[in-house]
């Protein structure tokens, strides 16, 4: 196999931005309830909460949230887009493997889709086409798109 001219993992925050975000915004609320407690309920309610309760609730909400998001951050590390001169290789999977491995000469037509966030930040969605209507490969949020597409191309 020649040198990767291209070799990436799909980006969490391209992938899934505002659940990214809010995940991360779950984390640090749920941190900061699980640290300072009562303080953050408005006077009139602070009465009608335990404060072991809201520290351990505070607690929840960060494990939940840090649970999500390392679950979310290990699934886009489980796949991986390659090309080389010869082919396009994707595995996807972390236990189990599935490798999709397809050859330049066999590649009829490239589709980028991007929207506008994936715009801004330089990601989109690549389908890769061979023989029929139906794309052989779709890959979501890769960085970068434009470039594996200058590469299939030519």
């Amino acid at each position: 196999m020649s040198e990767p001219s291209y070799d990436a993992h799909p980006s969490l925050l391209r992938t899934r931005p505002f659940a990214t975000l809010i995940t991360l915004l779950l984390m640090a609320g749920g941190l900061l309830v699980a640290v300072s407690g009562v303080q953050f309920i408005p006077p009139q309610f602070s009465g009608q909460f335990e404060p072991k309760m809201v520290q351990v609730a505070g607690i929840a909400v960060f494990a939940i949230a840090t649970l999500k998001f390392l679950v979310s951050w290990v699934s886009t590390r489980a796949d991986r887009l390659v090309v080389t001169d010869e082919e396009l290789i994707w595995t996807h999977g972390l236990l189990s493997k599935q490798y999709t491995e397809i050859g330049m000469g066999s590649v009829r037509s490239v589709r980028v889709s991007q929207s506008l966030f994936q715009r801004i930040v330089n990601a989109g969605d690549v389908e890769i086409f061979t023989a029929g209507d139906d794309p052989e490969l779709v890959v979501r949020g890769l960085p970068d798109p434009g470039r594996i597409r200058d590469l299939v191309n030519g």
